[in-house]
């Protein structure tokens, strides 16, 4: 008889029954004659799927004609019993290497080596399953049939119902079907979550699917990465070096797992780079926009710029959208940004999105979405909705119109005690995290001026004119530096607009012109109003203490509702409960009443934010080199060609107006091209061609 070579599974060490694995993880890939790894792709054989129909229990002596008949018997047997398996030995024959062994064993079996607990886990560590179970089934093959050798059927463990089994990573199968559905339901923009809902109609139940919501994602996650790893992603990363090359500014970095598939990728030119050192006090970060073919998320870093405009901070494209993936791209996107964290940022309400905000951006104020909640109120409220007419019209009121905590929480009783809404559960949890996007909590943190998200949706839809769903990752960077270039065109234009013209002034005030002088044309616009409507409005003392005078300030003819004004006149400190300065950073009409009642004529110079004034782009940023727009030199091909095809064109005109001119210009034509054939190559190299 042949002697035989043992092959203990690589993965002998590890547990493998954790329901929350990555499937891209391969030290949890288990039951590897379930999960073939191919290259880059994860690929389940056919064989997974048979239509085997032999015994249904295993026993000592049993013979199969395949391998795999007695592998899917046993796997059945262990699904009924509650349990898992996983193959643990193949034995091959010396001299032809040909398979004529294989144990498989309960997924309990062995315990995890002393090597791999003390292994440095860059995630949590995985829950220890492996307690040296010794159940097993040995295959041994005689002649031209597998015989079960050996049959252990005693576990040290408590066994789990046929309900509870289906958890287990060894009985969770996507079938072939699920896989067609799974793809027509991504490809038509509906997300996992939805997907498994969906399944479980079609399958009859949650517990007849046959697989989790993990698996799913999975399945999608490294279909992605198969698709990036045949010559897309290669041309995006070399598109990536170019631009390096060309601007050492230039960032980006891609998350390749351990099999060399393409996952997350983050970039950011010198100019999105540049723009957050002098406007990254208030960021969006907004994952709802899916772009490419792959249906990777969009996730554009976006900020307001001094003229008002949405600005790029860096965007990337993820595989996934967990925990996982959101915190390596904060890191990854904080790095690009020289480490300097944003004040606020703004998300929609996604928990691993909150989770990964909570842990590298502790000190940030994380602010929801307050239009994303909104929409949900219908939704969930509709039995109010449609039997008082006039609950929306209060419920707004008590989310835009109060001024102070106390204000809002006093509203918030009486409107759920006058609609009988205490008891709904949505609601409630939504008031549980009413300090992350009720505005009365947040008055206090600047944003300037983004309450929403919207700023971020505002760039998707700009950025649809330049990149479709079937768009290749490999051409979306370059429609998204198009895109980018464009975005800074007009911010351009607005500063040409406001150092070539000067703003009509509606008052007579000092700090009007002072405004004017200093401002861009939409922030001085914004000051003009508030300047404006401060004359319709009248304040008086209501009390002082020390050097600190409080004032009310009511609309003309009015006494509620005011606003309380407190100004320090020695350090001219003032603040106001509208809190517009510390939102968006600009003095309301109720501060401006109170200046122009004390005879302040100018505006505090600590109250003019750099970030809205004409130089706020004037600081010189170390560590980004400049990568402006700029004119291209007359050395520029581009340059020449397009100025010669602007020449052409007035030529072309004037020839197609008769046949006499035109004759005269096709033969002068055809001289000149052989004349530009004949002349020496040296020519062609003191310019650049």
């Amino acid at each position: 008889m042949d002697e035989v070579q043992e092959h203990p599974s690589q993965l002998h060490d590890l547990d493998n029954d954790l329901i929350d694995e990555k499937c891209v993880d391969a030290e949890m890939i288990e039951d590897q004659n379930n999960i073939i790894l191919l290259g880059n792709d994860l690929k389940q054989p056919n064989s997974s799927f048979s239509s085997y129909n032999g015994p249904l229990e295993p026993r000592l002596g049993l013979e199969f004609d395949e391998v795999e008949d007695a592998r899917i018997c046993y796997n059945a047997y262990a699904r009924r019993k509650g349990f898992s398996i996983r193959k643990n030995h193949t034995r091959l024959s010396k001299n032809d290497k040909l398979l004529i062994g294989v144990d498989y064993v309960c997924s309990r079996e062995g315990i995890r080596r002393t090597s791999y607990q003390k292994k440095i886990h860059k995630n949590s560590e995985p829950a220890e399953t492996r307690i040296g179970c010794k159940a097993m089934m040995s295959l041994k093959k005689v002649g031209l049939k597998w015989t079960i050798s050996k049959f252990e059927v005693e576990h040290n463990h408590e066994l789990l119902s046929p309900k509870s089994t289906r958890f287990l990573r060894g009985h969770r199968v996507v079938t072939p079907a699920q896989k067609s559905l799974i793809d027509t339901l991504n490809e038509s923009g509906v997300p996992p979550k939805k997907i498994m809902s969906v399944l479980s109609k079609e399958s009859g139940g949650d517990y007849n699917i046959g697989y989790i919501a993990k698996d799913v994602e999975n399945y999608l996650g490294n279909k992605r990465s198969v698709f990036l790893g045949k010559g897309d992603a290669q041309r995006m990363y070399n598109y990536f070096l170019e631009s390096q090359s060309k601007n050492p500014s230039f960032f980006f970095s891609i998350d390749v797992d351990e099999n060399g598939c393409m996952g997350n990728c983050f970039w950011a030119d010198a100019r999105s780079r540049a723009a957050y050192q002098y406007f990254g006090d208030a960021v969006t970060f907004d994952a709802s926009y899916l772009t490419n073919r792959y249906k990777m998320p969009f996730v554009p870093f976006t900020g307001v710029n001094h003229h008002h405009q949405s600005v790029m901070f860096g965007c990337a494209l993820l595989v996934n959208e967990t925990v996982e993936s959101y915190t390596w791209l904060l890191k990854t996107w904080l790095k690009a940004m020289l480490g300097r964290a944003p004040f606020t940022i703004i998300t929609d309400d996604d928990k691993a999105m909150g989770k990964a905000i909570a842990e590298v951006l502790p000190n940030t104020t994380h602010r929801l979405c307050l239009w994303h909640i909104l929409q949900k109120v219908p939704e969930h409220l509709a039995h109010i909705y449609n039997k008082y007419s006039s609950f929306q019209v209060e419920f707004n009121h008590c989310i835009h119109s109060t001024l102070t905590i106390e204000e809002f929480e006093t509203e918030w009783r009486e409107l759920v005690g006058k609609y009988g809404v205490g008891e709904n559960d949505w609601l409630n949890k939504l008031y549980m995290r009413r300090a992350k996007w009720v505005p009365a909590y947040l008055r206090n943190s600047f944003c300037a001026g983004m309450s929403t998200t919207q700023r971020s949706e505002s760039i998707n839809k700009f950025f649809k004119d330049y990149v479709r769903s079937s768009t290749m990752v490999r051409d979306f960077v370059h429609q998204y530096e198009k895109a980018l270039d464009a975005r800074y065109l007009e911010e351009k234009e607005k500063d040409v607009k406001t150092k070539t013209s000067r703003p009509i002034l509606k008052t007579c005030y000092k700090m009007e012109v002072q405004a004017a002088n200093v401002y861009t044309r939409k922030s001085f616009l914004m000051f003009q109003e508030e300047l404006f409507n401060s004359q319709k409005y009248n304040s008086s003392k209501h009390g002082e203490e020390g050097g600190t005078k409080i004032y009310r300030v009511a609309h003309h003819g009015t006494e509620s509702p005011f606003y309380e004004v407190t100004l320090e006149i020695l350090e001219k400190k003032v603040t106001c409960t509208c809190r517009m300065f510390e939102f968006v950073g600009i003095l309301c009409r109720h501060i401006l009443q109170v200046f122009l009642k004390k005879s302040i004529m100018g505006i505090p110079q600590h109250y003019v934010l750099e970030r809205w004034t004409i130089n706020a782009k004037s600081r010189i940023i170390h560590g980004i080199a400049s990568d402006e727009i700029e004119v291209e030199t007359q050395n520029s091909s581009t340059l020449m060609k397009n100025s010669l095809k602007l020449e052409f064109d007035d030529v072309v005109e004037l020839g197609s107006h008769s046949k006499k001119r035109y004759e005269h210009l096709s033969i002068a034509l055809q001289k000149l091209r052989h004349e530009l054939l004949t002349m020496d190559n040296d020519c062609d190299k003191e310019g650049i061609l």
